[in-house]
């Protein structure tokens, strides 16, 4: 039993190791060298644990999460972290007004702070530090990361009522 109970912890922890594997990885977990395939898994990582089980990840983490993105991806330190932040926020205020939690609803709401997320990055990005950013990747990048939000979502519930336990995602 006490075995269970450790492998539970750890397993609870794998939100965790996932945020920072990804952010360590690259900004837009872009492995196959597609020149039109980039997603944001970060951001799905965050909206969905935010929204589902607020516990999961800790706004330490995230913020921490987001410096680490920072140095990898050569921008400038505190804007992912303030992105991730901004995501938390949002997610954290549907989970307050949703009284029956829908797929679509959550995924609508999604797309609408990435947009909002986006846009901020764009003006602090090319307007506030001179950066040159591609139009096209940015929309292949949202694209790609509010799409993939509905498969993420569904695996995500999947590990946490089978393998975490947790009948209580919202």
């Amino acid at each position: 039993m006490k075995n269970k109970n450790n492998i539970k912890k750890i397993l609870s922890k794998t939100p965790i190791l996932l945020l920072f594997v990804s952010v360590l990885n690259d900004y837009d977990l872009n492995y196959l060298d597609y020149k039109y395939f980039s997603f944001n898994f970060s951001y799905i990582l965050i909206f969905y644990y935010s929204l589902k089980k607020s516990e999961s990840l800790g706004y330490t983490y995230i913020f921490i999460a987001g410096l680490f993105n920072d140095v990898v991806a050569g921008t400038p330190i505190g804007l992912s972290s303030l992105m991730y932040l901004i995501l938390c926020v949002a997610a954290s205020y549907l989970r307050n007004i949703t009284l029956r939690p829908n797929l679509i609803k959550d995924s609508v709401f999604f797309l609408i702070t990435i947009l909002i997320i986006n846009s901020v990055l764009f003006f602090a990005l090319n307007l506030v530090f001179n950066y040159e950013l591609d139009y096209i990747h940015q929309i292949i990048n949202i694209t790609y990361t509010f799409l993939f939000y509905f498969l993420f979502s569904n695996l995500f519930d999947f590990f946490e009522n089978y393998f975490v336990g947790n009948n209580n995602v919202r």
